[in-house]
């Protein structure tokens, strides 16, 4: 939508939705497997079941699903760019964006995938929203879809209980900068030195050029927990601050605080680093896991299918993921259309 203010148009979030394949997977039956039960996961965890995909399906899929109901939530316009955010791609080539672009009909726009791990939407909320504010497009689909059953070993006990395959999806459109809606101030930051912590060690150049033999546990994502967490943590914050401070707003002045999807003891030990009410945290981990780059857009999704924020609500989204990476912004809430239950999608969280 074109904008009569002066100077660059806003990123505004018009339309998001959020999509799960129907297949639970609950701590019950993941103590089956491994040496665990369902007090243990939900202790350390805070999740009690997630969801992942069928056999044959793939990444592509969930964030087709997931980038229809955002277009249909949104309403009509044209879009001229589709980012995919995922660190489960269809195939190392090519990217996944341009295969969902062609299946939602934007074949012709442009499409390409970003790769920042868990704090892959924030990375791709700020590409979207540069996009937008360099008018080369007026609209964007931005989709964090990511299927880590794929990935994960699940023998592996440290990892297989908190992960689950999902998708969520924003459509930003050109706008004002003072209109509810509008993507506010960014922190975006790396720190390569620590890439070992979160890794999947098979399948690149580095591996392929190697000539080593591939082991089994190479080929899987492996993470070192209690490093991570306390990056995550301190990582997080850090970046909260620094947005928060761009902006020049206070902690009071935060009506929600959305962070990745992690656990639900990160989430908590964010909040409580900077000072904020742990009842102002979105959370839906419980029942969907962690999915990477789809976390945060799910999160929101089930918040407004819940009419948990309403319009001119001020919210704080920040995430930490392998690279290492993390980054923050701010988004003041807009008058969307109500996301209702739907009784006969079972597989749409907004049901839950």
């Amino acid at each position: 939508m074109p904008t009569d203010a002066p100077g660059p148009p806003a990123a505004v979030l018009c339309g998001l939705a959020g999509w799960v394949p129907p297949r639970v997977v609950t701590n019950d039956e993941l103590a089956e497997r491994l040496d665990t039960d369902d007090a243990w996961i939900r202790t350390r965890t805070g999740i009690s079941r997630r969801h992942v995909i069928e056999q044959g399906q793939a990444t592509s899929d969930l964030a087709v699903e997931a980038g229809r109901r955002a277009l249909r939530h949104a309403g009509a316009g044209p879009v001229g760019a589709v980012i995919v955010t995922t660190t489960t791609p269809d195939r190392p080539c090519p990217a996944t964006a341009p295969a969902v672009a062609a299946r939602l009909g934007l074949a012709g726009a442009a499409a390409f995938d970003v790769g920042a791990v868990c704090t892959g939407f924030v990375y791709g909320l700020a590409t979207a929203t540069g996009l937008i504010t360099a008018g080369v497009a007026e609209r964007v689909l931005l989709i964090g879809a990511d299927t880590y059953s794929t990935i994960v070993d699940p023998l592996d006990r440290a990892n297989a209980i908190i992960f689950g395959d999902g998708a969520g999806a924003v459509v930003l459109r050109a706008g004002r900068a003072d209109e509810p809606g509008a993507v506010g101030a960014f922190d975006l930051g790396s720190d390569g030195a620590h890439e070992d912590l979160i890794t999947i060690t098979a399948g690149g150049s580095r591996q392929r050029s190697s000539g080593d033999e591939v082991q089994r546990h190479e080929r899987h994502f492996a993470m070192r927990g209690n490093e991570v967490y306390r990056h995550a943590v301190t990582r997080m914050a850090g970046s909260a601050r620094a947005v928060l401070s761009k902006a020049g707003w206070k902690t009071d002045d935060v009506d929600h605080f959305v962070p990745h999807q992690a656990n639900l003891r990160i989430l908590h030990s964010v909040a409580d680093d900077l000072a904020l009410p742990r009842e102002r945290c979105v959370t839906n981990v419980g029942s969907v896991g962690n999915t990477g780059a789809a976390s945060i857009p799910l999160a929101l999704a089930d918040a407004a299918a819940r009419q948990a924020v309403r319009a001119g609500d001020r919210l704080l989204l920040t995430a930490f993921g392998g690279g290492l990476t993390w980054g923050s912004c701010l988004l003041t809430w807009p008058a969307l259309a109500h996301l209702p239950a739907d009784p006969n999608d079972r597989g749409d969280t907004t049901t839950r």
